[in-house]
């Protein structure tokens, strides 16, 4: 993936697309997307890894609940990692995320992720820079592994809000009751650390792009979820799974 600066890209729709059309066909992805799952199920040969990175307040939950929401939840699990526990942080870094993967059938959401390994530690220098390319070559090891060894699809999106909009999303956790139990005031130091954030994603960006990240524009909900319908569609879609036919049995 080529170098960029996170802060050219914008981080609303473009403008010739329209609200109600992508919404219409988010819609109708969503019912496809149900099929897909089933198939995935039934045939038990793939697995999907989804992993959902971004800013406080870029709209994480949402995503979960509004794309994967509708699908059966016997095969739809989520994972979030936020600080490590005792236990997790006596075990090295990638332990608590190895044991989430999904199995072969199932969609595994990983809200948050092995990424915050190598953000949250260096934006506040808990990891020094010679780890971090060290975590990077772990990282890229344990992807290649799941894709190539237990036939998982790996998407990995990082959720694009701009200040302007965190902003305004974390200051409604502070009057919309139905949101209040969201709100932390960290969320808000961590918000005022925007650039070193975008410093470390870009390098994750560069290090890490097998499979390559998806820069999902977040202001506006109804376009980040078309586009995370989509990729998750087209994704299962090029798999050209197909359902079992009946064991064969020998002749009495």
């Amino acid at each position: 993936m080529p170098q960029f600066n996170l802060s050219n890209i914008d981080s609303k729709a473009p403008e010739h697309l329209h609200k109600e059309d992508c919404k219409e066909q988010t819609k109708e992805m969503l019912k496809d997307l149900a099929e897909l799952q089933n198939l995935l199920y039934a045939e038990g040969k793939h697995a999907l890894l989804v992993i959902l990175q971004g800013m406080d307040a870029s709209g994480k939950d949402g995503v979960i609940r509004k794309v994967f929401g509708r699908l059966n939840p016997q095969g739809v699990r989520v994972a979030s990692f936020k600080v490590p526990t005792e236990e997790e942080a006596a075990h090295d870094f990638l332990w608590r995320i190895h044991k989430n993967v999904p199995r072969k059938g199932d969609i595994q959401i990983f809200n948050r992720s092995h990424y915050e390994d190598v953000l949250v530690t260096r934006v506040h220098g808990w990891c020094s820079d010679e780890l971090a390319q060290e975590r990077f070559a772990a990282i890229n090891h344990f992807e290649n592994l799941l894709q190539r060894h237990n036939n998982t699809v790996i998407l990995k999106f990082y959720l694009h809000v701009s200040a302007e909009e965190q902003r305004e999303r974390l200051q409604e956790r502070m009057t919309n009751p139905a949101k209040m139990w969201k709100y932390n005031q960290k969320d808000f130091v961590e918000a005022a650390l925007r650039e070193k954030y975008y410093r470390y994603y870009q390098e994750c960006f560069e290090h890490c792009n097998q499979p390559e990240w998806t820069i999902v524009p977040s202001d506006q909900n109804w376009y980040k979820e078309y586009v995370i319908a989509k990729k998750v569609f087209d994704s299962l879609k090029q798999l050209k799974m197909e359902y079992p036919s009946l064991p064969q049995t020998n002749a009495v």
